[in-house]
């Protein structure tokens, strides 16, 4: 993160405001907001972070007056606008969910833009062009690739819920829409052979071995352990606010550090200022950058059909393994719900069962 001379972020200067209080204004290609809190705290970023992604929404908003009213194009342009006055949903999700969701309507818009939503007779009653028949359709295209019709259909709902439920179309066509139920058991978790196998790879002292450490140790999403920093660690405890998933909560964890990843910690010569782990030019990483970053390990570790997330998944394996109950688990993981957490105690269970109906009919003499 470059600093500029007045030891702000860049694009941030000090301003001082008509009561003659010192505040942090951002100011980049027309955007302009203020940022509160001690500068380069994490709260301060978070803020930082959000006002470069307005200048990214004004950006791809430029031209939007320009939309014909009552097309899709113009209900995408005001789904994604993030400016301050705007009250889309879409601006407070997380940065990551925005990427996700932003790139699936500007093509959406690029195909269907130009197509109008409803029709209003001459009574003034509004009738919906875009049917839930229409939808379902356009969903029903995507079926050779499941999570994309998931990640597609949840987007739309997002926005036509916002849409329907501001007046700016008279009903929600994505209700009764449905997909094909993606059946998986998710991002595969990594067995003690993986383990070892990384560990082999990428030594104690290495960048890789402490964003595997970091991973393994306090079963953290790739998202909330690109954030962690000394700051984060106080008396040995790792305290935590779990970002926003979809569908869930915030999550305040304090985990105690593990010693193993103190140690790696510790032999770790060039970590971050903020953060721990850091891109070639000193920058935190963002989540997909950090992703693409640790596949590129896995596959050198000869561990090619396992990712960051099972890592997660595997610290809960152990813990369930060990005899933990699911609220343990989920104490360390941030779990908002118990029924995922329960997938790995029952596993554990018939694992731990199945030993013990092997010994008794061995001791049977059968």
């Amino acid at each position: 993160m470059l600093r500029t001379k007045s030891g702000l972020p860049k694009h941030c200067g000090w301003n001082t405001d008509q009561h003659g209080r010192r505040r942090v204004s951002f100011r980049k290609s027309g955007f302009t907001t203020y940022i509160t809190g001690t500068p380069w705290s994490e709260d301060f970023m978070r803020q930082y972070a959000a006002a470069l992604d307005g200048v990214k929404a004004q950006a791809s908003n430029i031209g939007a007056e320009r939309t014909k009213p009552g097309t899709v194009d113009a209900l995408v342009a005001a789904y994604l606008d993030c400016s301050p006055k705007s009250t889309s949903s879409f601006k407070t999700g997380e940065p990551e969910t925005q990427r996700t969701r932003r790139n699936i309507l500007e093509n959406f818009r690029k195909a269907h833009g130009d197509k109008p939503l409803f029709r209003t007779d001459s009574s003034g009653r509004r009738t919906m062009l875009l049917t839930r028949e229409h939808l379902q359709k356009i969903v029903n295209e995507k079926v050779a690739t499941p999570f994309a019709q998931r990640n597609f259909l949840n987007t739309l709902r997002a926005m036509f819920k916002w849409a329907a439920k501001e007046g700016r179309i008279p009903d929600d066509p994505t209700l009764g829409v449905t997909r094909e139920k993606v059946r998986t058991t998710g991002y595969k978790t990594w067995s003690e052979e993986n383990i070892a196998r990384f560990e082999a790879r990428h030594a104690i002292g290495t960048k890789a071995r402490l964003a595997f450490a970091l991973l393994l140790y306090t079963s953290q999403r790739r998202s909330d352990v690109v954030k962690i920093g000394r700051q984060h660690i106080y008396g040995e405890v790792l305290t935590i606010d779990q970002g926003k998933t979809e569908g869930g909560e915030e999550a305040h964890l304090e985990i105690p550090v593990h010693p193993r990843l103190r140690e790696i910690i510790d032999a770790t010569p060039t970590v971050g200022v903020k953060t721990f782990l850091v891109t070639h030019f000193g920058k935190p990483y963002t989540a997909p950058g950090f992703g693409n970053w640790f596949r590129e390990l896995c596959d050198a570790a000869d561990c090619p059909d396992v990712s960051a997330h099972g890592l997660r998944k595997a610290t809960a394996r152990r813990l369930a393994e060990i005899g933990c109950s699911a609220n343990q688990i989920a104490s360390i993981t941030g779990h908002a719900s118990l029924s995922e957490v329960q997938r790995y105690t029952k596993a554990a269970d018939r694992k731990r069962m199945a030993r013990e109906a092997m010994a008794k009919l061995v001791e049977g003499g059968w």
